[in-house]
């Protein structure tokens, strides 16, 4: 694996913002000047086109169950290196932290592409529909 800082991204469902902070991060970190790698963890074309603006790069999808495990951190390490030597990596999980293929223990899940891409998480919480919050 390329020496490449990183992070993923995620939350505990679909619908929490993961798009929206990870897109946010992304633009904050490329207006201080890093030149930021965007990834997306699975099949997903919209997320990355958001990413992609947001940091003037390709923005690559992540996928074990399409793209084999073997090639998972190979992809990521192409894309930190292409157009050009990115800083920092940021990848977008998918749904949940360890929601994956059905039936398969979380093959391809967000929990599951960090392991493959040796990346730390970070999981976003958002206070929704809960009697108490994180402090």
């Amino acid at each position: 694996m390329v020496t490449l800082p990183r992070v993923l991204i995620a939350a505990p469902g679909s619908g929490h913002g993961k798009t929206m902070v990870t897109t946010g991060v992304m633009a904050a970190l490329r207006g201080r000047g890093f030149s930021v790698s965007p990834h997306k963890v699975g099949p997903d074309y919209i997320d990355p086109s958001y990413h992609g603006a947001a940091c003037g790069r390709p923005g690559r999808n992540l996928d074990p169950f399409l793209q084999g495990e073997e090639q998972v951190a190979p992809l990521l390490a192409h894309g930190a290196r292409t157009p050009e030597a990115a800083d920092i990596a940021v990848i977008e999980g998918v749904m949940g932290l360890f929601d994956g293929a059905i039936g398969t223990g979380g093959f391809s899940s967000s929990a599951h592409v960090a392991a493959l891409g040796q990346a730390p998480r970070s999981e976003e919480h958002t206070s929704e529909l809960q009697s108490r919050q994180y402090l």
